[in-house]
Order: structure tokens, then sequence, then C-alpha cells
């Protein structure tokens, strides 16, 4: 995908490590001039230098995307310094609680997942795409969701509710600005080789690949060369869509094992 978003101007939130953070690195490789968002700003300053010092440019906006005052000022900053907006992954994410019953799940818990996942994405959402309306080439925007968005998992209430909520709020922003050239999508990436995968150890790496069909898990890059093919003209006629990056796991139930006739 060289080259084919250059000139382009993309946010991406979350920006400071895993998906977020290939992602990034895979836009600007692609052309594109990088805004990186997260609140972890040293991390954000230490991409923005390696995208540089690798051609790349990169502008590294400390934001939490659970204050509108922020993601205000995380647009008004890209607009200053590239006069535009083309593309948006809106990939951070945060709060909720570790696998529990849902009765014993507290109410802090499943708001502070709502104020990151759904909220956050909904502030990103409406101020990207009013940026992207003040220009005359429409835009790409792609939301981060979950298989857990497309299929529950229990114990985690508040995560797989707020990942099946950017599903549907994707495609309402999808069938709303189509008629203006803005394309909205999503992706729902399985296990992934991110920072709690790593730090969860080889037996939960393990388990984890060989639950996927593939026998294995995946790796950032591949979700970040899903999201630079969404963002790009090669894509343009899709939106509303929910892209799994799955390794087979939504695809269904695997055929039984045969096993030898009894003699």
């Amino acid at each position: 995908m060289n080259g084919t978003l250059t000139d382009r101007v993309a946010i991406v939130t979350g920006a400071s490590r895993g998906i977020g953070a290939e992602t990034a690195r895979a836009l600007a490789r692609a052309g594109a001039r990088v805004v990186l968002a997260a609140r972890d700003e040293s991390r954000l300053q230490a991409l923005a230098a390696e995208i540089t010092a690798t051609g790349g440019t990169a502008l590294g906006i400390p934001t939490d995307i659970g204050e509108p005052t922020d993601v205000e000022r995380m647009i008004s900053r890209t607009l200053d310094a590239f006069g535009r907006l083309d593309i948006a992954f809106n990939n951070a994410a945060g709060g909720g609680h570790p696998p529990t019953p849902l009765s014993e799940v507290s109410i802090e818990d499943f708001e502070s997942a709502l104020r990151i996942n759904l909220r956050g994405t909904f502030l990103c959402l409406k101020h990207e795409i009013a940026a992207m309306l003040g220009g005359d080439a429409g835009g790409a925007i792609v939301n981060m969701s979950s298989t857990a968005g497309l299929e529950a998992v229990g114990g985690l209430a508040a995560y797989v509710s707020t990942k099946h909520a950017i599903v549907g709020l994707t495609k309402t922003a999808a069938l709303e600005y189509a008629p203006r050239g803005i394309r909205v999508n999503a992706v729902a990436p399985g296990p992934i080789l991110t920072e709690h995968l790593e730090q969860a150890g080889a037996g939960a790496q393990q388990g984890a690949a060989q639950a996927m069909p593939m026998k294995r898990i995946g790796r950032p890059e591949e979700v970040a060369a899903a999201v630079v093919w969404l963002c790009s003209d090669s894509a343009s006629f899709i939106t509303g869509a929910t892209i799994p990056i799955d390794g087979g796991k939504l695809a269904g139930t695997a055929a039984f094992a045969r096993q030898a006739p009894r003699r």
C-alpha cells in the first residue's frame, strides 16, 4: 500500500502502543501525514520521532478521548497543522472489568468502559466527521470493535456491550454520511499479540492460538494492513461493514474429527 495515501492526513487514537502504533506506522508508510493521539505523551513523542526518522510526518497530541475538550482540541490542532482531515482510526479503548459475572460487575467499572469505548468513539466520530465535511474530498473512518462485538463472551459485560454498540454506531454513521463521501467501517480483531497477550505468557498465547481455526494468534501489522486498505481508494465501495480479523474464529464450528470405524 506504499504511496496509496500520499498527502492525506490521518488521525490514530490509542496510537501509543500495540495495534494503534503499528497502524500509525503503516499509514505513514502509505504516505499519510499522521496525527498520533493517546494519553501517554512520552510514547507518542517516541513514535513520532521514529516515523519522522524514516521519512514520514507525524504529530503527537496527548488526548483522553473520554474528555470532550480533549477530542475537540485534537481535531483543532490537526486542522491547524495540516489544514484537513481525510482518515481516522478510532482505536483507543479502556475501562471495563476483568472477567466477572454480570451481577457482580460494579456500576463504576461498567460506566468506565462506556466512557472510553463507546462515548469516546462517539466523540471522535462527531468531530472527525465535522472536520471532513468542512473539506471537499470526503474521508474514511475505521472504528475498533472486536470479535466480542459480533459474538458475546461470558464475563465481559462491559466490553461486549460497548464493542457491539460500536458496530451499530459505525452502521449509523455510514448510512448518514455516505451521500457526503465519508465512508465509515469497523474492524473486529480476534486474539492479537499485543502487550496484554504478551504479558499473559506463553500458556495463554498457546491456548488462544489453539482456539483459532488457523491455529495461531494474529499480529498487530495484520490489523494495520486491513485498516490501511479500508482507508484507501481500493475499498472505495465499502462502508458500514465490520471486518473480522480473527483467523476464522467467527466463521462457524469446525468439522468434527473423523474417527476410524469400529471393527
